[in-house]
């Protein structure tokens, strides 16, 4: 594919970034197109931003750079990552799974797995004390947003019986150098049965038996936040942190000023950890509230 065809999201209203749809699964060689692309389009646009790949995390271009982080899985077969780079723990989980019924195995992308999908994004409001953006969508939505790249995406789902209770969309890069996790979530009820460690080890195989190197589960950590459960299960599963290349290209003079001021970067970001924390916290129990009272108005 052509760099100047690939798929941009903008977010922002006042000021407006572009990046790369499919970032973690999409690279650019050849930055300058899309970059000549965007000025020369209607797109309203104030800086444009990319990262690089992980096959070479020398900065290569002449843009302002500034390091990101990716959670990687260097995989060179499922025996090495089982024996060497998990510990008991996860390995005993992965077995759990397997004692108490669970069986994972890659399913088609069809009606079926759409509606298992619909039943896992709304079975709670809140997910890690925030709001869930997935709670709400009718089945025509989600079919929407997991029909995207589907030539590049393996499905694999956990099931109890006939049930799903987990699944994972992989999306590979177009070297085949490495595969991306753009969706891995399991019901909530069924956490006793570690569906998401047996998801995690089944992707490994899958990408073993296609020799892909690298598993990508998007950010090691992110902003000043170092420690989550996140980042735990992560560590665990294997997954380290490998700092690449992100470059912030100025569109226009606004986009300029903003970059100089450090305004591509989120307000919680630019905070001190300390008030961060708290604020998440706080956001957390108004969301936890605001779940309990719409239960007791049921």
């Amino acid at each position: 594919m052509d760099d100047s065809s690939k798929k941009i999201r903008i977010a922002g209203h006042t000021l407006r970034i572009a990046r790369l749809d499919a970032e973690l699964y999409q690279f650019l060689s050849n930055p300058q197109l899309m970059i000549d692309w965007l000025c020369n389009s209607n797109e309203s646009v104030d800086i444009f931003t990319f990262m690089q790949g992980l096959t070479d995390t020398k900065p290569a271009f002449n843009y302002l750079m500034e390091w990101d982080n990716l959670a990687i899985l260097p995989i060179s077969s499922f025996e090495n990552w089982w024996t060497a780079q998990i510990g008991g723990k996860t390995r005993n989980m992965v077995r759990n799974s397997e004692k108490k019924g669970i069986v994972v195995r890659e399913v088609p992308f069809d009606a079926n797995l759409v509606r298992g999908i619909w039943e896992i994004y709304n079975e709670s409001p809140m997910r890690q004390g925030r709001r869930f953006p997935h709670y709400g969508k009718d089945l025509e939505t989600v079919y929407e947003d997991e029909a995207t790249y589907l030539d590049s995406s393996t499905f694999i789902g956990a099931f109890q019986g006939e049930e799903l209770i987990g699944f994972i969309k992989m999306v590979v890069d177009e070297t085949g150098v490495q595969a991306g996790l753009m969706n891995i979530l399991s019901k909530i009820r069924h956490r006793d049965k570690a569906p998401t460690n047996a998801l995690i080890a089944h992707a490994v195989k899958s990408c073993a038996e296609r020799k892909i190197g690298y598993l990508v589960y998007a950010n090691y950590d992110y902003g000043k936040k170092q420690h989550d459960s996140l980042r735990e299960f992560k560590e665990r599963n294997g997954f380290q942190r490998v700092d690449v290349p992100r470059y912030y290209v100025p569109l226009t003079r606004f986009g300029s000023v903003a970059l100089r001021m450090g305004f591509h970067h989120r307000l919680i970001d630019r905070i001190p950890e300390s008030i961060a924390g708290r604020l998440r916290e706080f956001r957390k129990q108004m969301y936890n509230r605001k779940v309990h009272s719409s239960k007791e108005a049921l």
